[in-house]
């Protein structure tokens, strides 16, 4: 598949966070200009997964929109997904790439200068740089790296980088000034009343 629009790269949180409901959430951040979405979820079994999943999907093919799965490879595959998100405790790279196929999107999380550098571009399309702030939304997330952390390993990725963790409309600007390709959002969309404008200032941050 072509190469898609890092830019404001939304990753979902639990349904039930969601004010507005989640897929008019989904709709209304696309709206704001979220242009890639990664379904995360804690919890709930494989099968509300898969049809959660499906709902996202559905809606996001509409809107033109790349749907990433995080983790779970085989609900990437039997929904056809655009593609899967890995952390360094899964599935190794190039083992989840022979699964998903040449043509799917493989993006990993990486913490540090040595998980950068060992990024494969012929295996992995994207990684995700972070925590850059401290955050709530994933357990066990290593310590945060901060924006000045961030740009010591901007210029170190051999493939498209997003900033993860924590990141909000006020600090949004000095994390895209590190030179990253797009950031990545969790609660600063999941939990905002207005879902579409929340995303819309996200976007307006990068001058």
């Amino acid at each position: 598949m072509k190469q898609p629009d890092y830019t404001l790269y939304m990753v979902t949180d639990m349904p039930s966070v969601y004010k507005k409901g989640f897929l008019e959430s989904i709709e209304a951040a696309v709206a704001g200009g979220v242009s890639i979405v990664q379904y995360r979820t804690d919890g709930g079994t494989k099968h509300e997964l898969y049809e959660n999943g499906m709902a996202v999907r559905d809606l996001l093919k509409r809107l033109g929109v790349p749907l990433i799965i995080n983790d779970h490879v085989d609900l990437a595959l039997a929904l056809d997904a655009d593609g899967v998100h890995i952390g360094q405790g899964d599935l190794p790279a190039p083992v989840v790439r022979r699964l998903i196929g040449k043509d799917k999107l493989l993006g990993l999380s990486t913490s540090n200068r040595e998980q950068v550098l060992a990024v494969d571009k012929t295996v992995v399309d994207y990684i995700g740089i972070g925590p850059v702030f401290p955050t709530q939304s994933k357990r066990n997330a290593p310590p945060a790296i901060g924006a000045a952390g961030l740009a010591e390993l901007v210029p170190l990725s051999p493939v498209p980088m997003v900033g993860i963790g924590g990141i909000t409309a006020e600090s949004a600007p000095a994390i895209y000034a590190t030179g990253v390709t797009g950031i990545a959002i969790v609660s600063a969309i999941s939990y905002a009343d207005d879902p579409r404008a929340a995303a819309a200032a996200l976007l307006a941050a990068k001058k």
